[in-house]
């Protein structure tokens, strides 16, 4: 009876867990493997230490904050746990003892809808976005747009690639380029 009894509490642990990972929103694994670059705002949290947090950095062109006591530090390409960790062992040369930093992406850099859209230019990147989303935000398609004619250049590789599925995701920083319509 004991070893049922346990059986089915570790079913219903393993049933739990699988249950709760499929809920977690897509966000979680996003921001984990994202890359901090120029134009994202970010929260650096070092706690018990208020002069040693910052809040609402917009990171520069260069890629680059300025950190007290640290000076400059380079933050575009790491993750925020890379940029967490890259703090604490800094932190822990001499200035503080066991520092605690949490490192949190504010808001992410705009993605941009350029041609045959109602309303070109650069919007805030929202988690979830696809191609047809992005369209949508841009004022949708102009009557001289070619829907056969979309491609996305993706900040990650600047390559532009023709886009025959709508519901490719878009992320912060990629460019949508709308063509025009022969007729």
């Amino acid at each position: 009876m004991n070893l049922n009894n346990r059986r089915i509490k570790i079913l219903v642990l393993l049933l739990l867990t699988l249950l709760f990972s499929a809920l977690l929103p897509a966000q979680t694994v996003f921001a984990n493997e994202y890359k901090l670059g120029s134009g994202d705002i970010i929260n650096i949290t070092v706690y018990d230490e208020p002069d040693l947090s910052l809040s609402n950095i917009k990171i520069p062109p260069q890629g680059k904050i300025s950190f007290p006591l640290l000076g400059e530090i380079k933050v575009k390409g790491l993750t925020a746990r890379k940029l967490e960790n890259r703090l604490l062992k800094l932190l822990k040369k001499g200035y503080l003892k066991k520092p605690n930093v949490s490192v949190n992406i504010i808001n992410y850099r705009p993605f941009f809808v350029n041609g045959q859209v109602k309303s070109p230019g650069a919007f805030p990147f929202v988690d979830g976005l696809t191609v047809q989303k992005a369209i949508s935000i841009a004022g949708g398609f102009t009557e001289r747009a070619s829907r056969s004619k979309v491609s996305l250049i993706s900040e990650k590789d600047g390559i532009e690639n023709p886009v025959t599925d709508l519901n490719l995701p878009v992320r912060p920083g990629d460019i949508l380029l709308i063509g025009e319509s022969l007729f």
